[in-house]
């Protein structure tokens, strides 16, 4: 098991958040295999938002509190599922599972919105009101991934440019895409035919 260094620790106690003893979800449900896993996600007649966590790991530590805020907020129209991912070893595998935290928004059975790693309430909170509404779950580019995309890119589409690459510049101009091809009003149609063509 992981364990954190002390500057790791006075860092996390200094912003208020005890890095001490892990709360066991013992009164929530954990379905710890596949089939457990399925009859509680169909017999559910809301969206689920199920959450992948671990008592080691502390990313999980902090998004949990935000999680059970949310779900409380949104117990009429959202189900939460907490799942403890060292003992559900076959979800995990199902659903891809490869870094925790996880969460993944399920409508009717089917997984409709993932992210991994540790976000912020306004990122879970659209995920919550998408399904809490019934409309389809954008999660929203953090700031600081698309500035990095819109830079990473930019810088590449200038090398391409001033040597006259122009697979790099190309490569730099998708990049740069993928920083902002959420606010795109010609992907967001093109990708909305392509789901109701299918």
């Amino acid at each position: 098991m992981p364990t954190l260094c002390a500057v790791q620790i006075q860092h996390l106690q200094g912003i208020g958040f005890d890095p001490g003893g892990a709360d066991e979800k013992s009164s929530a449900f954990l379905p710890v295999n596949i089939s457990e896993f399925q009859q509680k996600i169909s017999g559910s007649r809301k969206p689920v938002v199920v959450d992948f966590w671990a008592s080691w790991c502390v990313p999980c530590r902090m998004t949990m509190p935000i999680l059970e805020k949310l779900a409380k907020e949104y117990t009429d129209k959202v189900e939460f599922m907490p799942i403890n991912a060292d003992d559900a070893g076959e979800v995990l595998e199902q659903f891809r599972i490869i870094g925790i935290p996880t969460v993944l928004t399920l409508r009717n059975g089917k997984v409709v919105g993932r992210v991994t790693g540790a976000q912020n309430e306004a990122i879970y909170r659209t995920m919550f009101v998408a399904l809490a509404n019934g409309k389809e779950v954008k999660i929203p580019i953090a700031p600081f991934d698309r500035m990095l995309r819109l830079g990473a890119g930019g810088l590449l589409v200038m090398v391409g440019v001033f040597t006259s690459t122009w697979l790099v510049a190309g490569i730099g101009g998708i990049l740069a895409f993928m920083g902002i091809y959420d606010r795109c009003p010609i992907w967001s149609a093109l990708t909305g035919m392509l789901k109701n063509w299918r």
